[in-house]
């Protein structure tokens, strides 16, 4: 949780400039520096919501799709309406928080079947924090925390991968080890389909001939985006722009491939991890907050300088969560 905030708050200055503006601006990405005032985006915020939106629902009883969803529309309407909610948000999460301001709009009406932003999963880390669920209970709850906002097939799957990463690291995967086990994973999602069970009749506000259609087309692309990923730990260039093979960030799946290569470029250097991808030319918060969250997963807070985990905003939220589901 703390690894995810460093990565947002290190990134935020650096979101919108391209790579050749970056190195001209500071070439020694490895002497990057969280600034003294480390405040985090909208990525830090609503991962929080999706955290406290997980902590209700499981403080009343077994994860189940009905109460985490009527616990994250909650969640992400407080933050829709928070005065602090001034970090740039995503259009896609006002929009679809806009819509689910209306109580007769059930969250599939609510949301965007079109968008598959990577507002999506850069806050999805929790979901795969959180000890004893099952497989399809995390798989739901990462695909449900997408669908409320981004309900593009390739969003939910890209989350579900996401929150996938993160349960593995947690649970002691080794880091060469994630490239096969996510592709095994996204191929027997793509072959298992679509949940209805977590998602409802998501399918039918999307122009797809059905939901096994529907389901397929996100786990293609993130399998598309895993072949990237290979392709990049084939030939890796550290100093080069994480973003030139897998893609600068702003969708779901080039989010998490980009945050992953990062972190598997320096998997027992998480300050770099972070680094790297706050050094980039994409969407760097994203990328940096997403590699923050693989890389705390694997070491753990004491990954962080002290001094940078001191004065990270939300710093005594981010521990509390840390350390419920520790």
């Amino acid at each position: 949780m703390v690894g995810l905030a460093i990565g947002d708050a290190l990134g935020k200055d650096t979101e919108f400039q391209d790579y050749e503006q970056l190195v001209r601006w500071d070439a020694q990405w490895r002497e990057l520096q969280l600034p003294k005032r480390a405040l985090v985006t909208d990525d830090t915020q609503m991962t929080l919501a999706v955290a406290a939106g997980l902590r209700a629902a499981l403080a009343a009883g077994p994860l189940a799709p009905l109460r985490l969803a009527n616990r994250l529309r909650e969640e992400y309407l407080h933050w829709y309406r928070d005065p602090n909610n001034n970090r740039a948000p995503g259009a896609t999460c006002l929009k679809s928080c806009f819509r689910l301001e209306k109580p007769a709009n059930t969250w599939q009406q609510a949301s965007d079947t079109g968008s598959k932003g990577c507002g999506a999963n850069m806050r999805v880390a929790p979901v795969g924090l959180v000890p004893g669920l099952t497989d399809r209970q995390r798989s739901g709850a990462a695909q449900l925390q997408s669908g409320l906002t981004h309900g593009h097939p390739t969003a939910l799957a890209a989350s579900d991968l996401t929150a996938h990463t993160v349960h593995l690291l947690v649970n002691g995967a080794e880091p060469a080890e994630l490239p096969g086990l996510l592709r095994e994973y996204a191929l027997a999602a793509r072959e298992r389909g679509y949940d209805q069970l977590w998602l409802g009749d998501l399918h039918e506000h999307a122009q797809d001939p059905s939901p096994e259609h529907f389901a397929r087309r996100g786990w293609e692309e993130c399998l598309f985006e895993l072949d990237r990923l290979d392709a990049a730990l084939a030939r890796p260039e550290p100093e080069g722009d994480p973003c030139a093979v897998t893609g600068e960030g702003w969708i779901a799946e080039e989010a998490f491939g980009t945050a992953l290569l990062c972190f598997l470029l320096f998997p027992d250097d998480p300050v770099a991890a972070v680094r790297r991808g706050a050094f980039s030319g994409g969407d760097s918060d994203s990328i940096a907050c997403l590699a923050g969250a693989f890389a705390g997963a694997r070491h753990g807070l004491a990954a962080w300088p002290a001094d940078w985990v001191q004065r990270i905003e939300y710093r005594e939220e981010l521990l509390a969560f840390g350390a419920l589901w520790d």
